[in-house]
C-alpha cells in the first residue's frame, strides 16, 4: 500500500481558492502538492493539507 506524498487538501477549499496575483483559476497538481496558476506562471506549495497562498512562497514555472 503506497502513500500519498502529500495530504489532499479539502475539496470545497480547493473550488473557492483563486491566484492571489492574478485572481485567475488554480489546478491542483496532485503529484507534486501544488496549486498552479498558469495564467501567473506560479506554483503555490500545499504543507500538511494546507495550501500557502504567499506569492514569495511561489515556485516560479519555467517558460
Amino acid at each position: 500500500m503506497s502513500e500519498l506524498p502529500h495530504k489532499t487538501p479539502d475539496p470545497r477549499l480547493l473550488e473557492i481558492l483563486v491566484c492571489p496575483v492574478c485572481r485567475g483559476p488554480l489546478i491542483y497538481d496532485r503529484e507534486k502538492g501544488e496549486l498552479i496558476s498558469e495564467r501567473a506562471g506560479l506554483a503555490y506549495p500545499i504543507r500538511d493539507g494546507i495550501p500557502v497562498m504567499l506569492p514569495d512562497e511561489a515556485r516560479v514555472l519555467a517558460p
